[in-house]
């Protein structure tokens, strides 16, 4: 399987944050050739160990969230659902084509107001996100029956590429970053580690970041390396905070940030011929950086992070040139660590 059809698989799977069982199985379906164990803990975190050749080795952890955006039912009108977001932006959401997360699920479109019936002062009124409702076809009667209040709804959007390089669909944010560390591992699955590697595909990002919390708090790794998606350039973003699809990795660069690890990192970069650049990250990163570092004791650690656009949306944007690049790095960086590097 290659980087796409991975993509794709993780894209389609369910896995609105809190409730991930969905994409937890495809991640570890994906995961479990490459690495001696799979596991899932207490809080549904998929942790795949690759143990180092030597016994006692220092650990690394390697992270990429598996949740995804979406919205929780929360009441009922007239067979309508009442709903709230979760980690999205609701302007984006009149018309959109949804999946109602019951067993078996069900397809709901957002409800939208065609612009022939709008009033001419109504275009220009605020958003009202209390007005939207999702329709599933239900009668008054049925809806509380089949969606339970507290029912899970993600976007519906099918994956697809787009033009030579790009891949596009719902929750890339993160799981695009997840098919990362497949890959990584699967470029290192014939070789012998210096350290054990812990890959944690964490839950409730988008929601607590309680997922990366409790899984360094169990690993107890000595640096992390956290793989994330940040903003690639669009329009109306802007040059300093984003950089272009097919630029490769973003290497994080910061106060929360571990120098030794980021000096290494952009060295072997360099070595390795594989394009990068610096994302300048000020203070805390959005990222489960933030709950890594402060786990136990303290760990170092270091951002990398992929290149997306349409954060937050169904048809976010990454490219494959970016996936693969990423990839690479993370194996040349555990390749290069020795035993004795000093934390």
């Amino acid at each position: 399987m290659d980087n796409k059809e991975r993509i794709f698989a993780l894209s389609e799977a369910i896995g609105p944050s809190g409730d991930e069982t969905g994409a937890a199985a495809v991640a570890k379906q994906l995961l479990r050739p490459y690495v001696d164990s799979v596991t899932q803990d207490v809080n549904g975190n998929v942790i795949g160990i690759r143990t180092a050749k030597q016994r006692g080795a220092r650990c690394l952890l390697l992270d990429a969230h598996l949740d995804e955006v979406g919205m929780t039912v929360s009441g009922y009108d007239n067979g309508f659902l009442q709903f709230v977001p979760i980690g999205l932006d609701p302007k984006i959401l009149p018309g959109l084509e949804v999946r109602v997360c019951t067993e078996p699920p069900i397809s709901g479109v957002i409800t939208c107001l065609p612009p022939h019936v709008l009033k001419a002062e109504d275009h220009d009124k605020a958003f009202q996100m209390d007005k939207l409702r999702i329709d599933c076809c239900l009668s008054k009667e049925e809806a509380p029956e089949r969606v339970p209040v507290g029912t899970r709804v993600v976007f519906a959007t099918k994956p697809f590429a787009m033009g030579k390089h790009l891949v596009c669909g719902k929750s890339l944010d993160d799981r695009a970053c997840f098919a990362i560390l497949v890959r990584a591992m699967e470029l290192l699955k014939d070789e012998p580690l210096p350290m054990d590697v812990v890959v944690l595909g964490s839950v409730q990002e988008e929601y607590t970041g309680a997922g990366a919390k409790t899984g360094a708090y169990n690993m107890m790794p000595d640096e992390a390396i956290i793989v994330d998606v940040s903003f690639a350039k669009q329009p109306d973003v802007g040059e300093d905070e984003s950089s272009p699809l097919g630029s490769g990795p973003m290497i994080g660069v910061g106060p929360v940030m571990n120098r030794r690890m980021n000096k290494r990192l952009t060295e072997l970069a360099k070595q390795q011929h594989i394009p990068y650049t610096l994302e300048v990250l000020p203070g805390r990163t959005g990222t489960n950086a933030d709950e890594i570092q402060v786990s136990r004791n303290g760990v170092n650690v270091v951002c990398v992070s992929l290149p997306l656009r349409y954060m937050h949306t169904p048809i976010e944007a990454v490219d494959l040139r970016d996936v693969e690049h990423s990839a690479q790095l993370l194996a040349a960086y555990i390749l290069s660590m020795g035993e004795d590097d000093a934390t």
